[in-house]
């Protein structure tokens, strides 16, 4: 096998310790060299590979055994028996308008669109559609088209390709013409069958968030419609075609979400948006009606696929993002329905002043049978055929799972049996005959959700068995590797020799089962996927049951301890993990746990020997605990604080320049002071350009040239200047810290600004910290950290054994790193992202690039307490791995937590943040590994610039 240098040295810098090495024996019981002799040369790390390789099969298992598609294929289509009201649609989604900003009035009681007002209240239907999280224009857009709520399975595959096939109201239409934004009409054109689905895109630059006035794009749309259908009569091809059955025209106006992220819903252009669009569709709608002849077999809706909030995001579950408006009018809808009392749980009705016209709610991609006005007999059959249709899904997915399961395994769906399937169609079918309509819809919707249930189960019929494997193999694989730190980096237990004997006999013991289970799995003909999750806790087990020896010393050490001591620590390491698990759903835990930091000095007495310091962390802790409290990133923008901060970290960069310049430190050069000096110039910039781009933007004058430039140098500037600065600890991690916040300041549109500052601070004080508590617990002579050097290897010789408090430190670590995450928001749910937070980069939509930028914000703060954690390692004399480890430990008990929340039902924002929780603790892993190995990168290496040769004269 050949390994490519690259990853020869990721694979030294993040395992192995400076100077150590590694050791293999048999592939279970690989180790590593202890501290006591360095092997002659390195291997690959067994034991890192089969992790990165069982963490793998944990983190794809959950979309295999929760998210796998639902929907079904190979039914035969149904068609309701009478002929439909109307001919053709015309479908407007005005992307991003709030039910609350079209239907209530202006302070004056004119209402904000005069054209679609009179249309409620003369011609049509109206109500509230109530979309699902998350409330983005893809899922959206499914629901309204194609008739479903996105398909679960496309949480992992993005909103921008389909990743399961299925069928639309387009794909069913004879010709459909579409225009607007490029990001939503490919996405329906790609999944129809033929050539009958024509799209009409404006150029992607043109969604720009720091335009003039975002409401072009709708009158793109709106231009473009027009001149589509005055050509056509110069073109009989298409005249004919726009005169067929079974005709959709839609038209996708975005101006109005491009308004609201750039200057917020409640805004003049926003506003002035919705009466442009208000115009446009009266326009479009009396030219339709004009261009047929007003032949009466049009069908006008107009809705929304999400809202906006007050701040100007959309994505979670807020009112104001999953309420939409829907006004339906034309060609087989009813006209408005006067009432003298209607109840609702809100209070809009009367806001809006529609409390005596009947409010018709429904969910988006669900029509309710009240807004058609046609016959009984038609709403019967529809909802008929509706049923049927549902039930030829239901009978295909039993039948798929019957064939792959064993007779006398199968446990069949028993509300939906043969017999009763049969009753249910016939009885239906009776009740039209007899003209009992009412009933027979009553049965029909029985019908439905018995066949819904049924769908649901067999969807999920496997779904315990293979729950269970994982979670068997999650308790064995922590299990192991908790053995792994007791026999290689603890004295508790005493090497034996296992006896060959019984290592033959467990061997051939664990493969019988392990043939057991391919054979049960093999008649079954189940998926390949199915053998790696049950066979996976096999070869797990094996290894623990082989390190039984070690198992029994640890016993033994466990039972000379007194019970209090023992009960005391495993209460206290559940209570820790508790604490991390609530944090991702409450941030306030970390304040708590913030809290309760603070008075570690204290409690271990800690503050008797380091006053100062410890009185630092104190209010540092407290200070840090703020965040967690504070509104989550972008709701409340405040330009004037992220100023300040840079002008605050300005001033702690003089006052370190003005110490560095004072300093006899014989290892100081002019190069280093120059160094610094240009951290402080891209610290300088980095405000100016936030301020400048604030004030363009807010005069419409777009995002200059000159700030977008200064922002990519200094982006790309801040991965290099640390490098080129002195290797002595605080001035590394002080270098990294001005870097990567001339970065995050021109990200921060608010109060994060000051996270880095105020993390970075207690980073600081915790490496002082750890140092006292190294010389309180007696186990190492406290190292000078102020002449302290990343770059000088340390001695292998001198790594010590782990002592009970390095899980303190472990723990502290992880929390750090939620606590980097979780402090200022949180992008599980993507309702966090502002755009404005790009603004100083781009301003034209780009999801990749300004989620890049996301990405890279987030990564900061994790950064700055890798680079701590590096120097605590390295100060405290630890072995990378053998913390490593410990991490590792905390991380999958937490990950297991997340396996049995994970959900399929319920929101989208229940379903996403379900998955990223999982995901997140899953990824902890590599994660902290290659965060380990930026780290060491970022605090051992240094650039030699080079330097200017004098020459003299003679």
């Amino acid at each position: 096998m050949v390994v490519k240098p690259f990853f020869l040295y990721f694979i030294r810098i993040i395992v192995l310790p400076r100077g150590g090495s590694l050791c293999l024996s048999s592939y279970w019981n690989s180790c590593w060299t202890l501290p006591c002799q360095p092997a002659v040369a390195m291997g690959i790390p067994v034991f890192i590979l089969a992790g990165l390789l069982v963490h793998c099969v944990f983190l794809v298992s959950i979309f295999d055994i929760y998210f796998s598609s639902p929907l079904v294929h190979g039914m035969t289509p149904q068609q309701t028996p009478l002929p439909p009201p109307a001919k053709r649609l015309v479908l407007f989604v005005a992307d991003g308008l709030r039910a609350d900003s079209l239907y209530e009035l202006n302070s004056n009681d004119t209402p904000q669109a005069p054209f679609l007002r009179s249309v409620l209240e003369n011609n049509g239907s109206w109500g509230i559609s109530h979309t699902r999280v998350p409330t983005e224009s893809r899922p959206g857009h499914v629901a309204l088209i194609a008739g479903f709520y996105e398909d679960v399975s496309a949480v992992a595959k993005g909103w921008k390709e389909n990743p399961v096939e299925f069928d639309s109201v387009f794909n069913e239409s004879k010709y459909t013409w579409s225009w607007g934004s490029p990001d939503i009409l490919p996405m329906f054109a790609k999944g129809a069958t033929g050539d009958h689905v024509y799209t009409f895109c404006y150029m992607a630059e043109s969604e720009d968030f720091g335009a003039q006035d975002a409401a072009k794009l709708d009158m793109w749309v709106f231009d473009h419609v027009k001149s589509f259908f005055n050509s056509s009569r110069s073109n009989q091809t298409l005249f004919s075609a726009l005169n067929e059955e079974k005709v959709v025209l839609f038209l996708h106006l975005l101006g109005i979400d491009t308004n609201g992220h750039a200057h917020r819903p409640n805004s003049r252009e926003y506003k002035e948006n919705i009466k442009k669009v208000d115009e446009g569709v009266k326009e479009i709608a009396s030219m339709i009606d004009n261009f047929y002849g007003n032949d009466g077999k049009t069908a006008f809706v107009l809705t929304s696929d999400h809202g906006m909030t007050d701040w100007g995001s959309h994505g979670a579950g807020h009112p104001s993002e999953t309420l939409t408006p829907l006004i339906v009018w034309g060609a087989g809808v009813n006209y408005p329905q006067k009432v003298t009392s209607q109840f609702f749980e809100d209070n809009f009705l009367k806001e809006w002043k529609l409390e005596n016209l009947k409010r018709l709610d429904v969910n988006q991609g669900t029509l309710p049978l009240e807004y058609l006005n046609n016959s009984a007999h038609f709403k019967a059959e529809s909802m008929f055929t509706n049923a049927v249709q549902i039930l030829e899904q239901f009978k295909v997915k039993m039948s798929q799972k019957k064939e792959t399961t064993l007779s006398f395994l199968f446990t069949p769906f028993k509300p939906l049996s043969d017999s009763e399937q049969i009753n249910f169609l016939k009885q239906t079918r009776l009740y039209i005959q007899q003209q009992k309509y009412d009933e027979a819809i009553s049965l029909c919707k029985t019908l439905i959700n018995l066949a819904l249930e049924g769908l649901s189960y067999y969807h999920t019929y496997d779904r315990l068995f293979l729950g269970l494997s994982i979670a068997v193999g999650f308790v064995g694989w922590t299990t192991y590797v908790i053995l792994v730190i007791i026999k290689t980096h603890t004295t508790l237990s005493k090497t034996v020799q296992a006896n060959n004997k019984e290592s033959t006999v467990l061997f051939y013991g664990f493969a019988f089962v392990g043939m057991i289970i391919v054979f049960f799995l093999l008649i079954q003909t189940c998926p390949w996927t199915y053998y790696v999750y049950c066979l996976l806790p096999v070869p797990v087990w094996y290894a623990v049951v082989r390190e039984l020896p070690v198992i029994q010393d640890l016993a033994a050490n466990l039972l000379s301890l007194q019970i209090s001591q023992s009960v005391g620590f495993l209460l206290v390491c559940v209570l820790g993990i508790e604490i991390l698990v609530f944090s991702f759903f409450y941030r306030s835990t970390l304040t708590i746990g913030l809290l309760v930091f603070a008075g570690w000095p204290v409690i271990t007495q800690l503050w008797v020997q380091a006053k100062a310091t410890a009185l630092m962390w104190t209010f540092l802790c407290v200070l840090l605990a703020i965040f967690p409290l504070m509104p989550v990133v972008g709701r409340e923008p405040n330009i004037p604080l992220v100023l300040a901060t840079g002008l605050l970290t300005l001033l702690i960069s003089c006052f370190s320049l003005a110490s560095l310049c004072k300093s006899e430190n014989k290892y100081r050069s002019n190069e280093d002071l120059k160094v610094h000096f240009y951290q402080m110039l891209s610290i300088a910039l980095s405000t100016y350009v936030v301020s400048s781009t604030h004030d363009s933007l807010k005069n419409k004058q777009g995002l200059p040239l000159l700030n977008q430039i200064i922002s990519w140098m200094t982006l790309v500037s801040s991965s290099v200047l640390p490098l080129l600065s002195p290797t002595f600890l605080f001035q590394r991690l002080f270098s990294i810290l001005l870097s990567l916040m001339s970065t995050y300041l021109l990200l921060s549109t608010g109060y994060e600004a000051l996270f880095p500052l105020v993390l970075s601070g207690l980073m600081f004080v915790w490496i002082n910290m750890e140092q006292e508590a190294l010389q309180h617990y007696g186990l190492s002579v406290k190292p000078k950290l102020a002449v302290f050097n990343f770059a000088y290897a340390t001695d292998i010789t001198q790594f010590r054994q782990l002592h009970l408090d390095d899980v303190r430190r472990s723990f502290f670590f992880v929390f750090f790193i939620v606590t980097a995450f979780f402090g200022t928001g949180n992008i599980a749910s993507v309702n966090s992202f502002d755009p404005a937070s790009v603004y100083c980069f781009l301003t034209v939509f780009s999801p990749f690039m300004m989620g890049g930028l996301l990405v890279l914000k987030v990564v900061i703060p994790f950064v700055l307490v890798s680079c701590a954690f590096e120097a605590v390692q390295v100060t405290t004399q630890l072995s990378s791995k053998s913390l490593f480890l410990i991490v590792l430990v905390i991380s999958d008990i937490m990950a297991l937590h997340f396996f049995f929340l994970v959900k399929d039902y319920g929101s989208w924002l229940d379903i996403g943040t379900s998955i990223s929780h999982y995901v997140l603790v899953m990824s902890l892993t590599i994660f902290m590994m290659l965060m380990n190995g930026l780290a060491q990168l970022l605090t051992t290496k240094r650039l030699e610039l080079p330097r200017r040769t004098k020459h003299h004269s003679t």
